[in-house]
């Protein structure tokens, strides 16, 4: 898997990144290769030890999809707890995570149960949407639609099959003490064998985690601003008066 500059991502980035009172928002949108090289074989190698990767596996039934949903797919014959997913695909999602996390957590013990493939990009985006807007409120109303438009144009959502991860409490990397909420979906493009990850996270103000990510986008901003005055200085010198 190999990370792709986006610096349409970056830049919304820093925004999904605030502090709302109570509690700090903590997001980013990654998009990567799933073409293998070096590392990947070595590690796909090991992963097809335990099954064949056309074989399908069971998926848990995605958690953004209520009863009655559950109840209505059941009569169509689509029934979201016999959802499958063939294992490279299971593959992919596991490298995702282990590139977007990287150094701090490890998930090649992830198994397919793990994780869910969500009904339409209706459910996702009305969840994302919702858990958003509750978090920063107004100012979602001009973000979520360039968060969407920026994921469009990466992965062409229409064309995506979209998973999420959802970990019991001794794997989930955000159950650490203060998480109030979080996601992670996974937009899945086969055609052009790519992936977009976007992940997000609520924690109490108290839990003091996440300080470090909103002091560097705050020391980010001081250096833009300084260079700024540099640049108005070298343009417009001060006069000395003798």
């Amino acid at each position: 898997m190999k990370l792709l500059e986006s610096s349409s991502f970056e830049a919304l980035g820093s925004r999904l990144c605030v502090e709302t009172g109570e509690s700090r928002i903590l997001g980013r949108m990654e998009s990567y290769s799933c073409k293998m090289a070096g590392d990947d074989k070595h590690m796909f190698k090991q992963f097809c030890q335990e099954g064949e990767p056309h074989v399908l596996e069971a998926l848990s039934p995605p958690q953004s999809t209520s009863p009655s949903k559950l109840g209505k797919s059941s009569e169509d014959g689509e029934n979201p707890l016999s959802d499958k997913c063939c294992r490279k695909t299971i593959f992919y999602l596991i490298t995702t995570l282990n590139e977007s996390f990287r150094p701090d957590y490890d998930f090649s013990a992830a198994r397919a149960h793990e994780f869910s493939r969500e009904p339409s990009l209706n459910w996702v985006a009305n969840a994302v949407n919702g858990s958003l807007f509750s978090a920063v409120g107004e100012e979602f109303n001009s973000l979520g639609p360039e968060l969407w438009n920026a994921i469009d144009q990466e992965i062409n959502l229409q064309s995506c099959d979209i998973y999420s991860y959802n970990p019991d409490l001794d794997s989930d990397p955000f159950g650490e003490e203060g998480s109030l909420w979080s996601f992670n979906y996974f937009f899945y493009n086969k055609k052009l064998k790519r992936i977009v990850f976007f992940t997000c996270r609520s924690v109490s103000v108290l839990s003091g985690y996440g300080r470090d990510c909103l002091d560097n986008e705050l020391d980010m901003e001081l250096d833009d601003e300084e260079e700024m005055d540099g640049f108005a200085e070298d343009r417009f010198p001060r006069v000395l008066c003798v």
